[in-house]
């Protein structure tokens, strides 16, 4: 679902517009230039259809690309004005509309938008040769705080620095660590990753460095370590908070002199391994706790990137629910292409406590449970749909009164149908007589909101 923006003073062509493509996204609206370039600066938007005089003031469109290099445009302009709109067009807008515009006119153009966004994506990436094309779609984003990210991962993927990885539990410092490894100069050589957290104390030792024979009760056999296994590569440290003081003294070796030697062995091992670390704790106060070396965190903590939880980047949630539908569609081969606009609202309004690795596993589980074309409330957690209705936009939370409508008429919608559904087993006849309106219409609300009749219905009921 975009978020799509009108640049309009005019109140009639705005109302026809925000009525048309409401199911097309989150829709606001701007009176003038600069009250759209703020809204634009603060939360990017996917699209805008602008007024063509309000849109020529400096600096038009440029503007509002600097900020989002993937935002479209459709300009509205009158018949007198129409060359303009074409300049406009030559300029990089997808298409124009003429007022006074009309409904037939939208829905005609709005194919353009799809074929065009994909398009306009995968040019300006391929024409960058730093990314690798297989990583394209993971580096997609409209967060600020993710693009500069990706930003620092182009500077540092080339280097040797180490790099450490900080974020909650689920944010994608795994792919981020391989985003950076395969976008390095080692990328042909191996790549390890250790979840530290998952190793008992007394084998962390052990599974890093390597042991002799005999070193303890169980050496049997001498073991080479990850850091050997990882030579001329990268290893990725996960969880690295978590590790032993006996370990963090020998990592700190590594770090400093790029030797280590395994456990019961005198010879000194130098080693050829580029470190990328990721934590979900505060290692800064487990230093002051005590628990945690000084001079460790700050060999660790060379090149930091800090990536943020879901919540706060919930305008790349569209983005990676095509993603991982892409990648479900592979694994299961079930070709489901989207999700119902109602599933991605209830998105929109839930906490994510488990960020994106939540997500991936409540789209697989939906997948596999899904008989439609498309993913349903049906198949997901009450929590995700839930959240929608329980979150209303409130006054001063920049939403329109027709936003904030739609989303109570939305709500109100849902659980009324709900309830007629349960209560007549599904029965669409009997439903639509009870809602006082025609089965045509019934059927047009329960495919709005993603609502199958079939899963109301008892074993008896065909």
């Amino acid at each position: 679902m975009r978020d799509i923006l009108v640049l309009t003073n005019a109140e009639d062509e705005w109302h026809l517009i925000s009525n048309v493509m409401s199911d097309a996204g989150n829709i606001r609206r701007a009176p003038d230039l600069n009250t759209a370039l703020t809204l634009h600066t603060q939360s990017p938007f996917d699209l805008i259809l602008a007024d063509i005089e309000l849109l020529a003031a400096h600096p038009g469109m440029s503007a509002f690309s600097s900020v989002n290099p993937f935002v479209q445009f459709i300009v509205l302009c009158t018949r007198s004005n129409t060359r303009n709109a074409i300049e406009a067009v030559k300029a990089g807008a997808v298409g124009y509309l003429l007022s006074p515009v009309k409904e037939r006119d939208i829905h005609l153009l709005l194919p353009a938008l799809n074929r065009s966004r994909s398009k306009d994506f995968e040019l300006d990436y391929l024409r960058d040769r730093f990314w690798k094309t297989e990583w394209l779609e993971i580096i997609r984003s409209k967060n600020a705080g993710m693009k500069k990210i990706f930003e620092n991962v182009r500077s540092v993927a080339p280097t040797i620095a180490t790099v450490l990885l900080l974020g909650e539990t689920g944010t994608g410092k795994g792919t981020l660590a391989r985003l950076i490894h395969w976008h390095s100069g080692r990328f042909e050589k191996p790549f390890i990753a250790v979840h530290c957290g998952a190793i008992p104390d007394t084998l962390i030792e052990s599974e890093l460095f390597g042991h002799e024979k005999g070193a303890f009760t169980g050496a049997e056999r001498k073991k080479p370590g990850r850091f050997e296994m990882a030579e001329g590569g990268t290893i990725f440290l996960d969880e690295i908070g978590t590790i032993s003081p006996s370990a963090q003294v020998k990592l700190l070796q590594v770090l400093q002199d790029r030797t280590f030697s395994r456990i019961g062995g005198d010879c000194i091992l130098k080693t050829d391994v580029r470190i990328i670390a990721a934590t979900n704790s505060d290692l800064e106060d487990g230093v002051r706790k005590g628990v945690y070396r000084k001079d460790l965190f700050y060999r660790l903590n060379v090149f930091p990137i800090e990536i943020p939880p879901l919540k706060e980047r919930l305008e790349d949630l569209e983005y990676l629910v095509d993603m991982f539908l892409k990648k479900l569609n592979v694994k299961y081969g079930k070709n489901i292409q989207t999700v119902h606009p109602s599933v991605l609202e209830g998105f929109r309004h839930y906490e994510w406590p488990g960020n994106i690795r939540e997500l991936e596993n409540i789209l697989e589980r939906a997948y596999i449970l899904e008989r439609a074309t498309v993913i349903t409330p049906d198949n997901l957690p009450i929590e995700t749909q839930l959240a929608a209705a329980r979150d209303m936009p409130a006054p001063g939370t920049g939403q329109t009164l027709a936003q904030v409508r739609r989303h109570a008429v939305n709500a109100c919608e849902i659980s009324y149908l709900t309830s007629l559904l349960e209560e007549t087993n599904g029965r669409i006849r009997e439903t639509a007589k009870k809602a006082g309106i025609t089965t045509r219409q019934l059927n047009r609300l329960l495919t709005r909101h993603g609502l199958d009749k079939k899963q109301f219905k008892l074993p008896k009921d065909e």
